[in-house]
């Protein structure tokens, strides 16, 4: 397993920072979900955590090594990143696609081991997609190509996983399988994901982002509560615990007044 860390981490765009003086932590083997609105951040910040864009100040650690200090191939073959849409596989199929995970292992010409293989025939079973495997890319609904690219990633046999809201195309079923299946792993999972009610299922650590900053941080019960979800989200929230299984339960009541929200939203702002 591993652990990732960011430390003061800030992205611009055009003088615009778009992410603010990020802390976070994922410790080894756990689930930490990233929840904020559309906009708050947790595509970039997962961009920044896998190497796919370089801070404007801040730094990511890897275990106790700096992002910048891992080589390429080095990163790869630790971890494996699941991003929202992905159409770059358009004239191969799904066998071929999950075979990329293994690219990382192997020289640039040579053939796939037995031992790949094995690896990838584990990882399509896994995830549920064996039967398609021969299929074209892109004859696969949304869901299908979801959990083909979760099936490439664990190819990589890797220690982190980022995944930019996996659940996304996803038919109820599969959302709880997918997210079931990350809790059986032996890695260190970053996810960012829009249900508030999954992510206190599933995750072990929560930080919830809004306008580029961390607003709130720890665990499902101590982050996800009443005041905080109408300040970030604009609605207004009961917080319990569903009877059967005693998970914290988030349900929606009603969304808050435009102008209530809006000067709540002034107490994020560092201002």
């Amino acid at each position: 397993m591993g652990r990732i860390t960011s430390t003061e981490l800030s992205w611009s765009v055009k003088g615009h920072r778009l992410l603010d003086n990020i802390e976070m932590a994922a410790q080894d083997g756990k689930i930490v979900g990233l929840l904020g609105p559309n906009g708050s951040g947790k595509s970039t910040l997962l961009r920044l955590l896998a190497g796919l864009r370089r801070p404007d100040t801040g730094i990511v650690r890897y275990d106790d090594t700096s992002l910048r200090d891992l080589g390429r191939r080095v990163l790869a073959r630790r971890l494996a990143v699941v991003e929202q849409d992905v159409s770059a596989h358009n004239h191969v199929s799904v066998r071929q696609v999950v075979e990329l995970g293994r690219t990382p292992f192997r020289g640039r010409f040579d053939a796939l081991t037995r031992h790949d293989q094995q690896i990838v025939d584990a990882a399509l079973e896994r995830v549920d997609v064996a039967d398609k495997q021969h299929r074209a890319w892109h004859t696969l609904s949304g869901g299908e190509k979801q959990r083909t690219q979760l099936a490439r990633a664990l190819a990589q046999e890797p220690r982190e996983i980022v995944l930019d809201e996996p659940t996304n195309h996803l038919d109820i079923r599969h959302q709880l399988e997918l997210l079931a299946l990350l809790r059986t792993l032996d890695v260190t999972c970053v996810v960012a994901l829009h249900d508030l009610n999954l992510a206190a299922r599933y995750c072990d650590h929560i930080v919830i982002l809004d306008h580029g900053q961390v607003v709130a941080a720890g665990t499902p019960e101590t982050a996800l509560t009443s005041d905080l979800i109408e300040l970030v989200y604009g609605v207004n929230v009961l917080i319990d615990r569903e009877p059967t299984t005693g998970i914290l339960r988030v349900t929606y009541l009603a969304a808050t007044p435009l102008g209530t929200t809006a000067r709540k939203a002034m107490q994020l702002d560092p201002q």
